[in-house]
């Protein structure tokens, strides 16, 4: 009897003791899914987490540094690039491509060059207007391209950074083929037409075409530049230079001008 009362105290003690451990054990594997341990699965989830934010935020940064870098870089390679600038007068400009052409004159080779939406373009019967006008008209950058697609132009083209800011057709009787441009001598109004060349018009308010050059005298009384005042102890006539006169013609004066072969060799203001 007293074996059989022991045994059953035996058993109850085992039985106890395993609820405790188990207990333990699933309070250990709750803890641990909660992420209170280090090596539970939410732990693991959460380090992923953070392994992949960190490794986003260091691509977005590095993406961000590579495109100042190239934007910048872009930049100053825009600032440093410079075309071709100056004066191309008694030139044969040729179609080479859209926007793109050719003017070649004598003794300085073959240049290339860009049109630009601001490109002015005069015409005098081959790209657009009337050889018969003794006034150029104003063409559009089709007219210009589908005139040299046919045939090089005569003309004059200024250029900056190689990109003709003007292109001026040249007339028959300045393209130095045997012909000659007009000679004389006209006293009226000079009015600007484009950069290097104006107009002058006689007592008929008939307007005649004139180019300056770089030996071209230009006088001013006051109107160009220069003093008004000539008598004794006044400042008589200046020598003005071709963007005084150009800013006078633009207001408009009266002046006395001198042609020979279409270029002015004199323009004195009327004082």
């Amino acid at each position: 009897m007293k074996n059989r009362h022991l045994r059953k105290a035996l058993v109850a003690t085992a039985a106890i003791t395993a609820g405790l451990l188990m207990t333990a054990c699933q309070s250990s594997t709750a803890d641990s899914s909660s992420g209170t341990s280090g090596t539970g699965t939410a732990a693991v989830a959460e380090k992923a987490s953070d392994a992949k934010n960190s490794k986003n935020s260091s691509d977005a940064k590095n993406a961000k540094g590579s495109k100042n870098s190239s934007d910048a870089k872009n930049a100053k390679g825009s600032k440093n690039s410079k075309g071709v600038s100056g004066s191309f007068k008694n030139g044969k400009v040729t179609y080479l491509a859209p926007g793109k052409y050719i003017v070649s004159v004598p003794g300085k080779g073959d240049q290339q060059f860009l049109v630009a939406d601001d490109t002015e373009v005069y015409g005098a019967g081959t790209i657009c207007g009337d050889a018969g006008s003794k006034v150029d008209a104003p063409c559009t950058l089709d007219q210009l391209e589908s005139a040299t697609k046919k045939a090089a132009v005569s003309a004059d083209v200024e250029m900056r950074n190689g990109i003709a800011t003007l292109v001026t057709e040249r007339r028959a009787s300045q393209q130095g083929n045997g012909g000659k441009g007009v000679n004389g001598t006209w006293f009226g109004n000079v009015s600007y037409l484009a950069p290097g060349k104006y107009t002058v018009s006689d007592l008929k308010g008939t307007e005649q075409q004139f180019l300056v050059a770089e030996d071209t005298k230009i006088w001013g009384y006051g109107d160009i530049c220069g003093d008004s005042n000539t008598s004794e102890g006044g400042q008589g006539g200046t020598e003005c230079t071709e963007a005084e006169l150009e800013a006078a013609a633009k207001k408009g004066f009266s002046a006395e001008v001198v042609i020979s072969n279409g270029i002015a060799t004199t323009v004195r203001d009327d004082h």
